[in-house]
């Protein structure tokens, strides 16, 4: 006596689902140039690393005799794996089986793959491709009622969030539950002209009097630039690299912290070109992303939200080995003005580096809040205290290098303030309540006016008040705390990173009310 007959019956079911949708399926799936979704979980995760859990899940359907007619396997493919030697939970879709669609789909897959993650502290990363939800309209023809929606594992998906990265991929058209995933993450990524994410599809907005493609609808350029998803690749490739590399350098949940790697870098490296970096007029914009990557590890520094929120740079990257998030205003984009999809994106990266304990470094250049009919359509004033709150509510320490411009309410939101204050200025600190330029005009107006000779005493009054806005006027009464020379930036912030690993701490992030 033995098992046998019921192990080979195992491996003929396992081999059913291997197949997918079938031949054909899988055939279009490759066609629109895609990878299966079997091929991209071997892709994604390291070599012989995965292990499936609910593989001969599906539907049967079974002959008089009982025994196993046709099978489909369910909409997604599951299990746990290893991505650069981590652990880290699988949830895959698979469009070959009826294009993704929730009533094909078996939900307690999902919930099962989140609560492994929350409860063994696992990443959990999402290849997302198809509806997974809202079902069609032919499904009430076999099951003729309809029901009140819910949805079912979103209080899983909230409570997961809390506890351990969410990477999602959206691999192909993310509709309904789909595009719900792909925005539910801490970490979002689309391929070009590949992904498409929507809450309802073309069909749905043709009835709305708009006729749209896939693409016109919720296509890369529209998504990567309204902060939809964080990131916008151009293969499918460079969506596992991306979720490989955020992973990197986060904890596997709130209660670790960070690895630190070996270090690679000289921590005391000092680059001539950060003296000349920012040009002497106060005006003409320089890029932040050379300064970055200047001071923090070479090559470490990886961007998130390159498409929006483009008056701030957001990312991670390592400094002397340990993972810090980063901020750099970007002055040309409205000269760093602060946006209400700049402050949106601050809010974000704010939370991503207080839930998993990544200390800050924000190179400031902010001229203010934007101004004008269209900033305050946006609801720039909402946002830009949502931004500010974020910031005050942050639980890591922050050092802020002052680059250059720092105005107004935004430009005090460069860190908590009241707190101990890691800052270092550049001799190109400009900063103040309002900015000269302007200013000036608008407090003289009178003595402009009646003045004999108006531009005369235009320049005087502007040389008098340059002097006074000289940060060593400033550093004289304290309050700006150093004045550095930009070359020396990186062993500084070395120095501060290694002060802010002493007193970081692993656990839940809690904080007050945003407004």
């Amino acid at each position: 006596m033995s098992w046998e007959k019921s192990i080979e019956e195992l491996r003929r079911r396992e081999r059913l689902s291997e197949r997918m949708g079938g031949d054909e399926p899988v055939e279009r799936q490759r066609g629109r140039g895609k990878l299966t979704v079997r091929e991209r979980v071997a892709f994604l995760v390291d070599p012989g690393s995965f292990h499936e859990i609910g593989k001969i899940a599906g539907k049967a359907t079974y002959g008089p005799d009982d025994e196993l007619a046709a099978f489909t396997p369910s909409t997604s493919v599951t299990g746990r794996a290893t991505l650069d030697g981590k652990p880290a939970v699988i949830l895959a879709d698979d469009f070959t089986v009826r294009g993704g669609a929730s009533d094909a789909s078996i939900w307690q897959k999902m919930v099962q793959m989140i609560r492994m993650a929350t409860e063994y502290r696992m990443p959990l990363v999402q290849m997302i491709d198809g509806t997974g939800g809202g079902g069609s309209v032919k499904s009430l023809e076999k099951d003729p009622r309809t029901y009140i929606p819910e949805t079912p594992g979103w209080n899983e998906i909230v409570h997961g969030m809390t506890q351990v990265p969410f990477v999602s991929l959206a691999l192909g058209p993310c509709a309904g539950m789909g595009a719900g995933r792909v925005a539910a993450s801490h970490f979002s990524v689309m391929v070009k002209e590949l992904s498409q994410v929507f809450v309802a599809g073309p069909p749905v907005a043709i009835a709305l009097g708009e006729n749209v493609t896939k693409e016109e609808l919720g296509g890369w350029k529209i998504q990567g630039q309204n902060g939809t998803v964080d990131n916008v690749v151009d293969t499918e490739a460079d969506a596992f690299e991306a979720a490989r590399r955020f992973l990197s350098y986060l904890p596997p949940s709130v209660h670790h912290l960070p690895e630190r790697t070996a270090p690679r870098d000289d921590p005391r490296r000092k680059e001539d070109f950060l003296l000349s970096i920012v040009p002497t007029d106060g005006k003409t914009p320089y890029k932040p992303r050379k300064i970055i990557e200047a001071t923090v590890d070479r090559h470490s520094f990886f961007e998130i939200g390159h498409d929006w929120g483009r008056g701030m740079v957001c990312g991670l990257a390592r400094i002397d080995g340990h993972a810090v998030g980063i901020l750099a205003g970007d002055p040309f984009f409205l000269d760093g003005a602060w946006t209400a999809d700049v402050c949106d994106k601050v809010t974000r990266h704010m939370d991503l580096c207080s839930m998993f304990h990544l200390p800050v470094v924000h190179f400031v250049d902010c001229p203010g809040f934007a101004v004008g009919v269209k900033a305050e359509t946006a609801g720039v004033t909402r946002a830009g205290v949502r931004a500010m709150t974020a910031i005050y509510q942050a639980s890591v320490p922050v050092c802020s290098v002052v680059i250059r411009k720092a105005y107004g309410l935004a430009g005090s939101a460069m860190m908590n303030q009241s707190k101990t204050k890691w800052r270092y200025c550049w001799p190109s600190g400009d900063w103040g309540s309002l900015p000269m330029a302007g200013g000036i005009e608008a407090a003289f107006r009178k003595e402009l006016s009646e003045a004999e000779n108006p531009e005369e005493l235009k320049a005087a009054l502007y040389k008098k008040f340059e002097a006074i806005r000289s940060p060593f006027r400033t550093a004289e009464s304290f309050l700006a705390e150093e004045i550095i020379d930009p070359r020396d930036t990186r062993p500084l912030l070395v120095d501060f990173i290694h002060h802010a690993a002493r007193i970081m701490e692993p656990g839940e992030y809690r904080h007050g009310y945003r407004p």
